[in-house]
């Protein structure tokens, strides 16, 4: 019998993610000693396991994604942020995980990568349903607006309302299906999580790093974090400050909080 977890990811996923390195004598050697520092230096193993991933990701054929890094690409040019943590087995065996931000060619289920904290693209979901209930309201108003926007005033602040409304709960509902364990084993949820530092509300796209989802994870299925590197892939069309190939530290204001609570005891 094949197990699934909340998310829809089945054991035998769960074992494809963890990629055993070939020489578990010198990976082991280059272990000891070894303790999880977010930010730090880049630790020879994560080098060997990103390498390892941009060769995967410059040749694999399971799926499209528009990088940009190609002249035939299709559809607007998505960079992605991709990271890896080095880990070990109960056994001793050591490998790495992958996991990439947000989601990947439309969807976040993909072989090699770690399932999502919380999977939003599930089919029959609360999310895929909220948002079609936005779609009306936008389109109900739309239509208003094109008859007569001064004579429908009322109903389309109405409207304009309702959607505001829908939003903010739409919104909170989601943050409140993202639950982080800690390496002691407790459960914590997002909300709870950012309000401790202050936050109103998480903001839009905390939980869908790469490094929250690692050691989530890792610590679900009892491996030990020894780690963690990221990087970006691809062009960014939107901002300059990410370049192909090079290594970043997790993001302060999404991933900070959310790590610094997996990472306590």
């Amino acid at each position: 019998m094949i197990e699934t977890g909340d998310d829809g990811y089945t054991a035998i996923a769960a074992q494809e993610a963890f990629c055993s390195f070939p020489d578990q004598a010198a990976a082991s050697i280059l272990a000891e000693g070894t303790s999880l520092a977010p930010g730090g230096a880049i630790h020879p193993l994560c080098a060997i396991a990103v390498a390892e991933l941009q060769r995967y990701l410059a040749m694999q054929n399971e799926w499209k994604h528009n990088f940009g890094l190609d002249a035939g690409g299709e559809g607007a040019v998505i960079g992605k942020m991709f990271g890896v943590l080095v880990a070990r087995t109960p056994d001793g065996t050591m490998g790495y995980l992958a996991a990439f931000s947000g989601k990947l060619a439309n969807g976040n289920h993909h072989s090699r990568f770690v399932a999502p904290v919380f999977d939003g693209l599930a089919n029959g979901g609360f999310v895929n349903a909220g948002m079609l209930r936005l779609t009306e309201i936008n389109q109900q108003i739309a239509e208003l607006e094109k008859e007569c926007a001064s004579f429908h005033q009322p109903s389309i602040l109405r409207l304009k309302s309702l959607r505001k409304s829908h939003s903010v709960r739409l919104q909170r509902k989601i943050h409140e299906q993202y639950n982080f364990i800690n390496k002691a084993g407790i459960s914590r949820n997002m909300v709870d999580i950012f309000a401790d530092h202050g936050y109103k509300q998480p903001p839009a796209g905390a939980g869908e790093c790469a490094g929250p989802k690692l050691l989530q994870h890792a610590f679900r299925h009892r491996l030990e974090p020894l780690a963690l590197a990221e990087f970006w892939w691809g062009l960014s069309p939107k901002s300059a400050t990410w370049k192909h190939g090079e290594f970043y530290k997790p993001c302060k204001e999404k991933c900070a909080p959310i790590l610094g609570y997996m990472l306590s005891s």
